[in-house]
């Protein structure tokens, strides 16, 4: 992705922001990072069907559109004058997307028509588009949806898919076929392989604590109980030399091995100075949520996009360079985006030449990047319905 555009989303009213390999973003509490956050995981969630029903969860469409009026009069924003509602002149819509290269894609949320059913609380999906290159134009259209009306481009031809797409079902859980619709395959694909870690329990009975049954395990789970079968998949199948690696640049000295009992897999710590290792219910909190990044990083099977929320939880801030360190080695083969309230972990990150930093803050309730105008947004048109 080179670019992401949210509007009317809870307070992010018109974002438009550029995107790099890595990506840091911060700001003062209540700037607007997990609204950020959650706009992005609910363009995640597209791909596997759940946005209406994430949408629904969260209160309904009418909880999580931007609650501000529609534009801000300049004499508004000078402070000249209160803010004040008035007639709404557009409809009521909530729009995700992102620019890249090769395919973009956008989609539009708004409120369904009157009728008889009971569901007036889902979101209805009334635009959809894929596009070629990174800034919309009719002309750039390969899959286009208008309301139940799906359509593909082969070459200067349209040709109807189908006219009776449920209005809460995303075209790209619906048609994606590798012969008609490669690109809504490949869209589809690549967004369902975004992963998102929030916040890792690390407390007495936490699922990272206990023994679980071992299977081959790429990709951690987002809760880490298969921290021990996500690490031991990384010393069999990914790069074991990277994994021991990281473990001595934050621990220097240190190692780990992974035990079996009956099939029960469980991480040893074995540290300088210590008569025997501990296991992953002595470690302290900032010892096993570091092996958690550990795991989640140095995956066998990266995804297009990882985002990390606040990673510096629990963590000293002496593990701070290694961790930026081994999030800027992943960002090698991952688009990775971090949300982090710790200064020392985002000056480490901002040494790498990949890293775009974006400050976000809070504008009459709307976020916004911090010293961004007309001059450095990048260009960015919504399809219209």
């Amino acid at each position: 992705m080179h670019t992401l555009a949210v509007a009317n989303y809870r307070s992010l009213r018109d974002l438009v922001m550029p995107l790099s390999q890595l990506n840091v973003i911060t700001g003062a509490n209540g700037s607007g990072k997990s609204n950020l956050y959650k706009a992005l995981k609910l363009l995640g969630n597209v791909a596997s069907g759940s946005a209406t029903a994430t949408i629904s969860q969260e209160g309904g469409l009418h909880s999580v559109l931007w609650a501000g009026p529609e534009t801000f009069a300049r004499s508004v924003k000078r402070g000249e004058h209160p803010v004040q509602g008035g007639r709404r002149k557009h409809s009521v819509s909530l729009k995700l997307g992102f620019g890249s290269k090769e395919f973009s894609y956008a989609i539009d949320f708004g409120l369904p028509a009157p009728s008889a059913s009971a569901f007036t609380q889902d979101a209805e999906i009334k635009r959809e588009c894929i596009w070629h290159g990174d800034l919309f134009h009719p002309a750039r259209l390969v899959v286009d949806r208008k309301g139940p009306l799906v359509r593909i481009r082969n070459k200067r031809e349209w040709t109807t898919l189908t006219g009776h797409l449920a209005a809460y079902e995303s075209m790209l859980t619906q048609i994606a076929d590798p012969a008609r619709t490669p690109e809504v395959l490949l869209m589809r694909d690549s967004i369902r392989s975004w992963r998102f870690y929030d916040h890792f329990r690390s407390d007495p009975d936490a699922a990272a604590r206990q023994l679980h049954v071992g299977t081959r395990t790429p990709v951690l789970s987002h809760d880490g109980h298969d921290l021990a079968a996500a690490l031991q998949t990384i010393k069999e199948l990914g790069d074991r030399q990277q994994l021991d690696a990281a473990i001595d640049d934050a621990f220097p000295g240190a190692s780990i091995n992974i035990t079996n009992t009956n099939g029960r897999f469980g991480v040893n710590f074995h540290q300088h100075g210590l008569l025997r290792p501990l296991t992953q219910a002595e470690l302290s909190d900032g010892t096993l949520r570091y092996l958690l990044w550990v795991a989640a990083l140095l995956t066998p099977r990266p995804p297009t996009l990882m985002v990390l929320n606040e990673p510096e939880t629990s963590l000293h801030g002496d593990l701070m360079p290694a961790l930026a360190r081994l999030i800027i080695k992943a960002s090698a083969q991952t688009q990775i985006w971090v949300v982090s309230h710790s200064a020392r972990l985002v000056a480490a990150l901002q040494r790498s030449n990949i890293c775009a930093s974006q400050v976000l803050e809070k504008e009459l309730g709307e976020t916004q990047i911090a010293e961004q105008d007309m001059l450095n947004t990048p260009a960015w048109n919504w399809p219209s319905r």
